[in-house]
């Protein structure tokens, strides 16, 4: 059964819609500090103040711990609770998780970032376009917190108890294309691939382009899903085209394409088309590219939306007004992810 303590917890987080318990409380202390003074983050450790970024990382280290138990909470509430009393409190502890699945991404992103924008906000919303309680005011302390349509979605049918990761891409996912099976399609294999060519058909651009923008989505099976981003989308496309295709187009010849898999030949194929131009009106008025992606196995859509919303928040954070994704008509998979996420 559930113990005394995360009881306690589960109080502290629905206190009373003004006023919050000490674990809420403590959660948006964090929260508000850590992104007013991102700014320090960036201090090299042997400057006169690099006491700022240690006190800074040491505050973010002590709100991924306020998440991760929340997280666990959710988990165990799932597990042990009696039916009656997880569909009552369920929906209220799910949104809690997801938002926290993407606040946490969202700091340890802004403890990446070697140079940190100052966070645009925007217009206020309107008072009754935010829910009350704990979930509204860490909505509002995101910075796309102004954008409420991201913010609902019905909880599932079937509760699951499954426990998630966000983060941001770390060197190590980069060469580690083993760990990413399941989420991407199979990896190339046979003597005359020596490279993972279809992972980096659909994430290879970004990888190389763009890593500032990627984030993981992990559960206890390893990787599951991934969210990428190009600020300057017009930028980042012309350099797509004139280096990235190139170097790839290079690396796996035409040739290649004969007498291999079906799924081999489809990668080689995609490098060596031109791939389809992005109309000018799209680009000014949504000047950032977006792409996301999760294993079947992913079946909670609040995971994916947290992936959706730490993503947004990192772009909105350096100054973007707007995103655009590029999907295939006939690509019935990505279509019904992206349908899904509203």
């Amino acid at each position: 059964p559930l113990t005394l303590e995360e009881v306690r917890m589960l109080v502290e987080l629905f206190y009373l819609p003004y006023h919050h318990g000490a674990l809420a409380q403590e959660l948006l202390e964090h929260f508000r500090w850590l992104r007013a003074n991102s700014l320090s983050v960036g201090v090299p450790p042997t400057a006169p103040d690099a006491g700022g970024g240690a006190r800074w990382r040491g505050r973010a280290r002590a709100f991924q711990r306020l998440c991760a138990r929340t997280c666990r909470l959710h988990g165990r509430l799932v597990s042990t609770a009696g039916r009656a009393l997880l569909y009552d409190l369920h929906p209220y502890l799910w949104d809690i998780r997801n938002l926290l699945l993407a606040a946490s991404a969202f700091v340890l992103w802004l403890g990446c970032q070697s140079i940190t924008a100052p966070i645009l906000l925007g217009r206020d919303a309107e008072p009754w376009a935010r829910r009350g309680g704990l979930f509204g005011e860490l909505q509002a302390l995101l910075p796309v917190g102004n954008s409420c349509d991201l913010f609902y979605h019905p909880p599932p049918l079937f509760p699951s108890s499954q426990l998630y990761l966000l983060r941001p891409l770390l060197p190590l996912d980069k060469v580690g294309a083993v760990a990413w099976r399941g989420v991407l399609p199979e990896p190339l294999c046979g003597p005359c691939f020596h490279a993972p060519a279809l992972p980096g058909r659909l994430l290879g651009s970004f990888l190389s382009l763009s890593p500032e923008y990627t984030f993981v989505l992990e559960d206890e099976g390893g990787p599951c899903g991934y969210a990428a981003g190009a600020l300057h989308a017009e930028g980042f496309l012309q350099q797509r085209d004139s280096s990235w295709l190139p170097a790839l187009r290079h690396k796996y010849p035409p040739e290649l394409a004969t007498g291999g898999p079906a799924l081999g030949q489809e990668a080689v194929l995609f490098f060596h088309a031109e791939p389809p131009a992005v109309p000018q009106p799209v680009l000014r008025r949504f000047p950032s590219l977006v792409q996301l992606g999760t294993a079947p196995r992913v079946l909670d859509v609040g995971a994916s939306r947290s992936l959706a919303l730490c993503l947004l928040s990192a772009l909105r954070a350096n100054g973007s007004r707007g995103v655009f994704c590029q999907v295939s008509d006939s690509d019935r998979q990505q279509l019904s992810f992206y349908s899904k996420l509203g």
